[in-house]
């Protein structure tokens, strides 16, 4: 027939060709969803198209570049590596939070040996890691910089179990190197000069942070690292830095938009009689620095220095600064467009009240504790919180440690600042009620979930009942972290939280009447959570039992600080349960009782 197609020539039927059609087609359009999948840069989008079909899993898998692990014992790392091939930039979390207030044993785990050796051969590209409340020894740091050619940025925080021998590793082998952050990690002491060990030609660093290392470092080879490196711009001193040696560095470096200080004490100049630099000078002339923190063993009368760049600060970090509010005043009066602030209480409230008159546009505020406090009262409270709701209705962030605080204070705080995501709000000592009225803080913590409609991540305190846990349940709909520390009254509270808050994804409690039916009030809610925590609570080990059988994706950690102890009571030191993929781990400790 005229026009028909001679199949026989073709060597094939039309069912065939209807066949390669339709894979062409499926082909095509898996081609079409990879390109449109790479535009898509957070995870949590990443995660939800990954849900809608098989096709759409396959492609996100192959076109993922970035991959965040929020629990290391989530998700074995052979699942991680079989599944996505691509990956360029890796964070993995460790530890749970709490274990930074030595509630939980050194030895407990989060090992980062174990995913090297799944990574080494896939990710022969890595280009970036991240670890938080990670075990990374020097043999990791080592394995790390030899095994991974391209790799340009390492960003450790609080983790532990290397030393500065591990870090020459990395200086040494590193080539390609262009951030090296340590951040409140326990680095030790291994007598090694690993500033000397990076290479002698021109570098790529872009930011150098070491501020937590607690040993001597070799100055004339720090000089001559940040010498050599143009393209430096942080850079955090440790406190054996002099500022003297300060002024040197940023004579070398005026291109610098992040500095650490080291300890802003005085110099060796001092001690020889000589004359000092001109601090102020050096300050001028890095017109790009816009971060400043450090600050440790300050001596107020060189904050003077600072004020050529006070104008253009966005980030003013004085947490290890033992400054008061005259001195803070003299600095804070010029930071106009500061958005975010770190001080220690020793500010008071007077200082808290300069920071509301000045700062407008601030966006997070955290105010630490002083090892001890001559005041009563405490050096802030409800005064300084409530000149910062008024002066501050920008903020989006807050962090405050006192000794006291008002419903008043709290309520005002949610209604002068709506847009507030984190509020964490920490009375030290038990229990302590609203000083004016006596009452309980229930009607403050229930005004800040009722009125801040972005908040999720919250941090309560004080003398708190199960009505402010039902005000939580009602209003913090987005609520992803909730922290609980000495308060509640009954398991009805707990029971508010877990029925109440959807988006829950991390709680966090210690020492709060809660106990075995709160826990089982959360079965529905666990799968979906990355983990909870409860220690000194009232939880019985028949309960975690009867949990771990109900649900046999959760692990159950029940953790002793004392292996050696023998278990008497029926009440669990320490719960800790998180969901996984591949069951209990293999590598927990004598102190671990994993059901």
């Amino acid at each position: 027939m005229s026009g028909s197609l001679d199949h026989s020539d073709k060597g094939q039927t039309a069912p065939d060709l209807s066949i390669q059609m339709a894979l062409s087609s499926d082909q095509a359009l898996e081609i079409v969803l990879e390109n449109v999948l790479c535009f898509l840069s957070s995870r949590h989008d990443r995660n939800a198209a990954s849900l809608v079909c098989k096709s759409w899993y396959r492609a996100e898998a192959l076109t993922r570049s970035e991959l965040f692990i929020g629990n290391c014992y989530s998700v074995s790392p052979q699942r991680v590596t079989q599944r996505f091939r691509q990956v360029r930039s890796v964070s993995i979390k460790g530890k749970p939070r709490f274990s930074d207030f030595s509630l939980l044993p050194r030895n407990w785990g989060a090992y980062f040996a174990t995913w090297l050796v799944s990574m080494v051969d896939v990710y022969r590209g890595l280009e970036k890691v991240y670890l938080k409340r990670m075990c990374i020894t020097d043999d990791d740091l080592a394995f790390l910089a030899h095994n991974f050619p391209a790799l340009k940025d390492i960003v450790l925080v609080c983790c532990e179990g290397f030393g500065t021998s591990g870090l020459a590793f990395v200086a040494s082998e590193c080539r390609n190197i262009r951030v090296l952050d340590l951040i409140d990690c326990d680095v030790s002491d291994d007598d090694e000069d690993w500033i000397s060990w990076f290479p002698e030609s021109s570098t790529s660093l872009e930011s150098l942070t070491f501020d937590c290392v607690e040993s001597p470092i070799n100055f004339e080879a720090l000089e001559r690292l940040v010498i050599r490196s143009p393209s430096l711009k942080k850079l955090c001193l440790n406190e054996y830095i002099t500022i003297g040696q300060l002024y040197r560095l940023m004579v070398r470096a005026p291109q610098l938009t992040h500095l650490g200080t080291g300890s802003f004490s005085p110099s060796e100049l001092v001690v020889h009689g000589e004359q000092e630099p001109d601090y102020a000078a050096a300050f001028a002339a890095c017109k790009s620095l816009i971060c400043l923190s450090g600050f440790k063993e300050i001596v107020p009368d060189h904050l003077a220095a600072l004020n050529p760049v006070c104008a253009n600060l966005v980030t003013l970090n004085f947490s290890y600064a033992h400054i008061n509010a005259e001195q803070l005043k003299s600095v804070i009066s010029r930071c106009v467009k500061l958005k975010s602030l770190w001080v220690l209480d020793s500010i008071t409230d007077e200082g808290l009240q300069a920071v509301a008159a000045t700062c407008k546009d601030l966006l997070e505020l955290r105010v630490f504790p002083t090892d001890a406090a001559d005041d009563a009262d405490g050096p802030v409270t409800e005064v300084g919180l409530l000149a910062i709701s008024v002066g501050c209705r920008k903020l989006r962030s807050v962090l405050y440690f006192c000794q006291r605080m008002t419903n008043t204070a709290v309520t005002a705080m949610s209604k002068n600042c709506p847009d507030l995501e984190v509020f964490r709000l920490c009375i030290i000592g038990l229990h302590r009620p609203d000083p004016v009225t006596g009452e309980a803080m229930d009607e403050g913590f229930g005004a800040i979930v009722k009125n801040c409609k972005k908040l999720t991540r919250l941090a309560v305190s004080g003398l708190l009942t199960d009505k402010a846990f039902c005000y939580i349940g009602q209003y913090g709909k987005l609520l992803r972290t909730l922290s609980v520390a000495f308060a509640g009254d009954s398991d009805l509270g707990l029971r508010y939280v877990l029925k109440g808050c959807p988006m829950l994804r991390k709680l966090e409690i210690r020492d709060s009447p809660f106990g075995d039916l709160a826990l089982h009030s959360g079965l529905h809610h666990y799968y979906n959570m990355r983990f909870l925590w409860m220690s000194s609570c009232r939880v019985t080990h028949k309960a975690c039992e009867q949990i771990a059988r109900q649900l046999p994706r959760l692990v159950v950690e029940m953790i002793s600080k004392d292996e050696d102890k023998e278990e008497t009571s029926e009440y669990v030191e320490t719960l800790y349960m998180y969901r996984s993929l591949e069951g209990p781990r293999a590598d927990a400790p004598g102190f671990v009782r994993i059901l």
